[in-house]
C-alpha cells in the first residue's frame, strides 16, 4: 500500500506527466487546483509533498519548481528525496509528556526552552519511555550500556542524576525521571 501523497498544486502538465509513469512511482498522485480542496486534503493527510510551479504558497513540505525544462528521472529522484527528509524529520521527534525530543539534534524542548543531550542521555530516555514499569539500574547497565549486571559502578545513577539537574535547571522539573524502590521510571 502506498502511504505517500505527492500533491500537484495548480500544475496539471506536470500532472499528466507523472500520471503516464505512475506505475513507476511509489507515491500516490493527487491534482488539485483549489486552495480549499488542498487545505482539506493536508488535513487528512499524515505523509504528503506539495509541489507546484507557484511560490509562497503558505504550506509546509512544499517543493517549488522554477525551472524548466526538467530532466524526468532528476524531478523524481528530488521527489524521492524530499520524501526521504519529510520520513527522517516526522521519526525524529517524540512527545513525552509536555517535552518534544528531537533525536536528530539531541534536544529536549519545552515552549521555548531547549535542553542539549548527549547520545547515551538520548538512548536512556527513549530505553525507560519505552517501559511501563520502573527499570533498573542493572537492566539500564546492561541495555543502554552493555555492562554486565555484576560490574560494580554507578554510572546509572551519575547520568541520571546529571540528566536530572540539567532538566531542573532549565525547565524547572524535578519530576521528569522518577526513582522507584525497584528503579527508575519516566511517568
Amino acid at each position: 500500500m502506498i502511504s505517500q501523497s505527492l500533491i500537484i498544486y495548480k500544475f496539471s502538465s506536470l500532472y499528466r506527466i507523472l500520471e503516464e509513469l505512475n506505475l513507476n512511482l511509489n507515491f500516490k498522485i493527487i491534482n488539485l487546483d483549489n486552495e480549499n480542496l488542498l487545505s482539506e486534503k493536508i488535513k487528512i493527510s499524515s505523509n504528503y509533498l506539495i509541489i507546484s510551479n507557484k511560490k509562497n504558497l503558505s504550506f509546509s513540505n512544499q517543493v517549488y519548481l522554477d525551472s524548466k525544462p526538467i530532466n524526468i528521472s532528476k524531478l523524481i529522484e528530488k521527489i524521492n528525496i524530499e520524501f526521504l527528509k519529510l520520513n527522517f524529520n516526522n521519526q525524529s521527534d517524540i512527545k513525552i509528556n509536555n517535552y518534544i525530543i528531537n533525536l536528530n539534534s539531541r534536544e529536549m524542548q519545552l515552549n521555548s526552552k531547549k535542553l542539549k543531550l548527549t547520545e547515551k542521555e538520548i538512548n536512556m530516555i527513549t530505553y525507560l519511555i519505552n517501559k511501563k514499569e520502573p527499570i533498573s539500574i542493572n537492566e539500564l547497565q546492561k541495555n543502554v550500556w552493555s555492562y554486565q549486571s555484576d560490574i560494580e559502578t554507578h554510572t546509572v545513577e551519575t547520568h541520571i542524576y546529571r540528566l536530572r539537574k540539567k532538566i531542573s535547571i532549565i525547565f524547572n522539573d524535578n519530576e521528569f525521571i522518577v526513582s522507584k524502590k525497584n528503579g527508575y521510571q519516566i511517568e
